[in-house]
């Protein structure tokens, strides 16, 4: 019989803990995210859907659901809304007819950029709370424990597809006047 390595205690201890910063964490995020993307009549998981689509290229509604942490109905629900605002184009693969893929459209390119355009940081509040550890160890805490966790969680894909699309962000993107923009707007690099 094995051994365990932890005590119920403990076990618990951490499980609550995890839980409570990570839902208070969650609406802080919640609530600048929502202020962020309002003045856009866009939801969350809409703004999500635009942010992978960009990320990737080119996403099956599953690698949608998959990355945006969202069940595939939603995903499909909510791309479906983006289309018909002109946001996205569905569309099936040759090879592939059994997924639905998505595209943003040129419009859906274009308010995405302006959505990162418009991101304030002094209206974030995780930013503003991360601002004195940034100010004691010079740069924002990398939280690699808590990326070990969700790593264990949801696999190798998913933090590859997380990786990447923030070195996206970093590397097509410049920052002039307090505004992030597109360094070229005709390429967008395919993950």
């Amino acid at each position: 019989m094995e051994e365990k390595e932890y005590s119920i205690k403990e076990a618990i201890l951490f499980s609550q803990r995890i839980g409570q910063l990570s839902k208070a964490l969650w609406k802080s995020i919640e609530k600048d995210w929502q202020q962020w993307i309002k003045p856009y009549d866009l939801n969350i998981n809409e703004h999500h859907i635009l942010w992978i689509a960009y990320q990737l290229n080119g996403a099956s509604i599953s690698d949608v659901a998959k990355f945006g942490v969202m069940h595939v109905s939603t995903a499909f629900n909510f791309s479906k809304k983006l289309e018909e605002r002109g946001f996205l184009e569905f569309s099936k693969k040759e090879n592939d007819k059994r997924n639905t893929y998505i595209q943003l459209t040129e419009e859906g390119k274009k308010i995405f950029l302006e959505l990162l355009e418009s991101f304030d940081p002094k209206k974030n509040a995780a930013y503003s709370a991360s601002m004195p550890l940034k100010d004691i160890y010079g740069k924002f805490p990398e939280i690699m424990e808590v990326m070990a966790i969700v790593r264990n969680i949801y696999g190798d894909d998913f933090m590859e597809i997380f990786e990447k699309s923030f070195n996206n962000i970093e590397s097509e993107f410049t920052e002039s006047d307090g505004k992030l923009t597109k360094k070229n707007p005709l390429k967008t690099e395919l993950i």
